[in-house]
């Protein structure tokens, strides 16, 4: 990979194994939109960035090189080598995963604030796509912090002290309905130290389930998305009803099977890449209609 500053723009070539619709498209974020063809804009860490592709350059609009190596980067996943990847995940004559890694071949894992995604999961439970990015961006407009990027205010993701300081009855304005409880209940326990977001980063990966299995609003797939989505927990294979109908369509000839056992057989299959396997599946599953997935 090589990256310069073109006018403004750290443009970046050389980079195998990255599509901004697959990336930004999988169900991994909230907070990217498609603004043009092959063209997204999304805010993270405070910042906010425009990213297109154009032939094979990634071209990163108005940001600094130095944004770029501090932030962007690692957000990217750009240091991750994907084929490799790709490579170990399809072998063995997996021809579900084989196709499934053509499909999505550009999918990389970003590299989320832990907060964030844990209450964007949270907001996820029971929800579709568009109302989980309406919500949030609503949590972002009322009490995260404005800043300016080409002509435009963005909002940065709110603190966790910022969103505890408020009574329940102001936090309904982002219209999250019940989940309203359980975002201030968990940002109070970040905020006075019950949740140590710290501790959680150091834990394996079964005792950082354990704990985010405590809070309000965290089930199973809930706490696997935040493994994976949020602490690059990559043996995490998050299990929801479209994920179970697409694995029983692939591997189990449509035959129902309880989640326990679709996680068994993935943990088995996957091993450590587990959850890079899911988004790929996914994917493939969405663009291909497999497993009755409609995307929602």
């Amino acid at each position: 990979m090589n990256a310069e500053t073109i006018n403004n723009d750290v443009v970046i070539t050389n980079q195998p194994d990255f599509e901004l619709s697959h990336i930004f498209d999988c169900g991994q974020c909230f907070r990217f939109e498609r603004t043009a063809d092959n063209e997204y804009t999304g805010t993270a860490f405070g910042k906010t960035v425009t990213a297109s592709k154009q032939n094979d350059k990634i071209i990163l609009r108005s940001t600094s090189m130095e944004d770029f190596k501090n932030i962007w980067y690692n957000y990217l996943d750009l240091g991750r080598d994907y084929t490799s990847i790709k490579k170990e995940l399809s072998s063995g004559g997996d021809k579900v995963m084989e196709k499934a890694v053509r499909y999505g071949g550009g999918i990389r894992i970003l590299n989320q604030e832990l907060w964030e995604t844990l209450i964007s999961f949270i907001i996820s439970a029971s929800n579709n796509i568009p109302r989980i990015k309406k919500i949030i961006g609503l949590l972002c407009s009322s009490f995260g912090e404005p800043h300016e990027y080409m002509g435009k205010i963005y909002y940065s993701f709110p603190s966790p002290e910022r969103i505890a300081a408020l009574e329940l009855d102001e936090l309904s304005v982002i219209r999250a309905g019940f989940r309203d409880k359980y975002i201030l209940e968990c940002a109070r326990g970040v905020a006075d130290g019950r949740i140590d977001l710290d501790a959680l980063k150091k834990a394996d990966t079964a005792a950082a389930k354990k704990e985010l299995m405590k809070l309000y609003g965290v089930g199973n797939k809930v706490s696997d998305c935040i493994l994976l989505f949020g602490m690059g927990r990559f043996d995490s294979f998050p299990v929801d009803v479209w994920i179970k109908r697409i694995m029983e369509y692939c591997y189990f000839g449509s035959e129902q099977q309880s989640i326990k056992t679709i996680s068994e057989f993935a943990a088995e299959r996957y091993g450590r890449l587990g959850g890079i396997a899911q988004q790929y599946l996914f994917f493939y599953a969405r663009e291909c209609r497999i497993g009755v997935h409609n995307g929602g």
